[in-house]
């Protein structure tokens, strides 16, 4: 953000290229541009604003047109004409506000009004680095569905999939790169790409690939691009790791932010079940059935879980489908295009796959277990309301989670409402749970916390010499009693009711 007006008027001016005094008035008048504060609330009405009057290319009306927009989100009404000034942008909106279009389509309008000088296979001109497959993907498809009326090209690379396939795109001219980083990686190690002509880098959904641990690579990444170019940086959240980032990344930002941070959108109804773990399953098929749900998005914590509820619902009549990330990536692509299109009901995910999945009008997401950090819950229920359309958010939670729960509250700064099921019966005839045994609970705390290779209370602390010959002594009377006595009986076996 610009405090001063006078500089930023005369960022405008140079990065704009705008020569006499009259021009850059009517250009500043044209783009609309705010004082000083560049903050909008997603709920704000923003009627007075409309795709014409942005000021796009022809061409990009036309795409838009055909999608059915006219009035932009207030991420897009802030972000495309900022973007169209090449300058730097740090945008902060939570998923389903359109930041998707809100980059990609004055990129193309950019791209367009300044051709190419140099044609080159494996060279873009523009580079999208997401953390996902399923969102890359995505963002491609939006890329192709504004861009069909234009001469640029587009690909996308990510891995799960052959490596012959985008090789062999990228020995044609292309554009506009979609990737995610340990692929394109890939292709510059294989010397089937080159970085050195990129004028546009876009970081989306850059607090989910801090998360993910894509820090080393995206460094590497940026040590290969040219040092003069835009660069647009784009979270749902924003944590102190994305301030320490866009500082290093970006030169002279534009901020811009929807609705408060960290927040879920006020078109999700959400609310709580309390429930306990065992009949999470057999309550969740209940919903589905007697509300005649036809679409409803799942999640669970692991990928073990994920085919296991999958497996239950089907067993209970309920045709459903997982994807996560031991799924290879054409499986994963067709229960998605499946599920939207409505061939079964239940699409069961895991947090991996989150952030890439945009649903046209999803009515319902189940937290079947709440995640142990709580951005991801605001990543999760953002799949439902999205772009205007409401939704519903329900979380059916244990009392072991009540801390998870806890957690996501003091993040979105209201509690949520709890929520009965009076229709619902618990079954009767399922076995009560176990205890878990004390060694096992002891087990279950350690993996709360990272580990390493040889891990213990002491092990990396060096022995004191009265330690050192009580363990030699020990060591020495093991070594002794290694053949068991015939008079020793067998060891008891312990059952655990």
């Amino acid at each position: 953000m610009f405090k001063n007006r006078k500089n930023y008027d005369s960022k405008f001016k140079e990065r704009a290229g705008f020569k006499e005094r009259g021009e850059f008035k009517e250009a500043k008048e044209k783009f609309a541009l705010p004082k000083e504060e560049f903050t909008l609330s997603d709920n704000e009405s923003n009627n007075e604003i409309t795709f014409a009057g942005l000021n796009l290319a022809q061409p990009l009306m036309r795409a838009i047109a055909d999608a059915g927009y006219t009035t932009p989100t207030p991420v897009q009404a802030q972000a495309i004409p900022l973007v169209l000034t090449g300058c730097d942008l740090l945008a902060v909106a939570q998923t389903g506000t359109g930041k998707t279009a809100a980059f990609t389509l004055p990129i193309l309008h950019l791209l367009t009004e300044k051709p190419a000088s140099i044609f080159r296979s494996g060279r873009p001109r523009c580079l999208i680095l997401t953390p996902t497959r399923e969102l890359a993907a995505q963002i491609e498809e939006s890329v192709r569905t504004y861009g069909k009326y234009l001469p640029l090209k587009s690909t996308v690379v990510f891995g799960g999939v052959s490596i012959d396939s985008q090789m062999k795109a990228l020995r044609r001219h292309v554009d506009i790169l979609v990737a995610t980083p340990g692929r394109l990686l890939d292709h510059v190690g294989r010397r089937t790409l080159d970085l050195s002509g990129v004028e546009i880098l876009v970081l989306d959904e850059a607090d989910r690939m801090l998360d993910m641990g894509f820090m080393p690579d995206i460094k590497k990444i940026l040590a290969m691009l040219p040092k003069q170019r835009q660069n647009l940086l784009l979270s749902a959240t924003f944590p102190e790791e994305i301030k320490n980032l866009s500082a290093g990344l970006l030169h002279k930002p534009v901020f811009v932010k929807v609705a408060r941070r960290n927040t879920t959108s006020e078109l999700v109804e959400q609310s709580v079940h309390l429930v306990q773990q065992r009949f999470k399953s057999h309550l969740l098929s209940h919903l589905i059935k007697h509300n005649n749900w036809k679409q409803v998005l799942v999640f669970t914590r692991t990928k073990h879980g994920a085919n296991k509820l999958t497996e239950k619902l089907i067993a209970d009549g309920i045709p459903s489908a997982a994807i996560h990330g031991n799924k290879s990536q054409p499986a994963r692509t067709k229960a998605l295009a499946q599920f939207k299109k409505g061939l079964f009901p239940v699409l069961v995910a895991t947090d991996i796959v989150s952030r890439g999945l945009d649903i046209y009008q999803l009515p319902h997401v189940v937290n079947f277990e709440l995640p142990n950090v709580a951005e991801d819950y605001v990543h999760r229920i953002g799949r439902t309301g999205r772009a205007g359309s409401s939704g519903i958010a329900i979380s059916l939670v244990d009392k072991e989670e009540f801390r998870y729960l806890k957690d996501i509250e003091r993040l979105i700064k209201h509690e949520i409402p709890k929520v009965a099921f009076d229709s619902f019966v618990p079954p009767t005839n399922l076995p009560a749970e176990s205890p878990r045994p004390p060694q096992q609970q002891r087990v279950q705390k350690r993996t709360d916390s990272p580990r390493t290779a040889g891990a213990g209370n002491n092990r990396n602390q060096p022995l004191n010499p009265r330690q050192r010959d009580r363990d030699r002594q020990a060591n020495n009377g093991q070594q002794q009693s290694a053949k068991p006595r015939q008079s020793q009986k067998p060891p008891v076996k312990q059952h655990h009711i």
